[in-house]
């Protein structure tokens, strides 16, 4: 099973018929980051385990999301009071 399963991830990232973007140059990053997406869309290493969630932990999750929406909205934001991206 663990070498068929290997050899159906080597084949699958080694296609490059259904990428998202058409192949050409790019960097080592983003063609790594293609294939498992494509692995991912193939459902070629799912995993085997039926992923649940509790009826408390969808309760939760839906009250975090409402919650999200009692936060204003400011007209503009202002660099000095968000922080910057250097930490100083």
């Amino acid at each position: 099973m663990n070498t068929k399963r290997l050899l159906i991830v080597s084949m699958a990232c080694l296609s490059t018929t259904a990428w998202a973007i058409e192949p050409g140059p790019a960097s080592v990053q983003q063609q790594g980051t293609e294939q498992w997406l494509q692995l991912q869309i193939r459902g070629v290493v799912a995993s085997p385990k039926l992923q649940t969630v509790s009826a408390t932990e969808r309760d939760l999750a839906m009250q975090r999301w409402l919650n999200s929406f009692t936060y204003p909205i400011p007209e503009r934001y202002e660099q000095k009071v968000s922080g910057s991206m250097n930490g100083k």
